[in-house]
């Protein structure tokens, strides 16, 4: 499995306009220039992702790859959030919350983010000073 142990690496859904304000507003916030972006469209995502099994549904989702880990919807959103600056990482403390129940919500955002935020034709193309964030 390809792996990078030395930032955390933020699998997205490329087309999603509420992804990618998300990946803007962590990317604003993120200090320690811990994380890496990818669109989950991507063939660098197809490779990164390989060795782990995933169900379709999964694939709608965010995705953090950390220390060899996969993470999904509101536990991956959660461990992003307790990296970022400011005083985001105080939302990490829901984690104790059961997953099933944090699910449930990010699951019912998920489902209506395409009508809600609405979604583009193509993934977003950073600027020439973030590409370096991105795969």
């Amino acid at each position: 499995m390809n792996e990078d142990r030395t930032h955390g690496l933020i699998f997205f859904d490329g087309v999603c306009n509420l992804c990618n304000h998300s990946v803007q507003f962590a990317i604003k916030r993120d200090h320690k220039d811990y994380f890496r972006f990818g669109a989950l469209q991507s063939e660098i995502a197809k490779e990164k992702l390989a060795g782990f099994n995933f169900k379709a549904e999964d694939l709608k989702t965010i995705i953090l790859l950390e220390n060899g880990k996969i993470y999904l919807r509101s536990t991956a959103a959660l461990r992003i959030a307790r990296r970022l600056s400011g005083g985001w990482p105080i939302l990490y403390g829901f984690i104790i919350i059961p997953a099933f129940i944090r699910d449930f919500i990010y699951q019912l955002i998920s489902k209506n983010r395409y009508r809600i935020w609405g979604k583009r034709e193509s993934c977003m193309v950073p600027s020439p000073e973030l590409k370096k964030k991105f795969l």
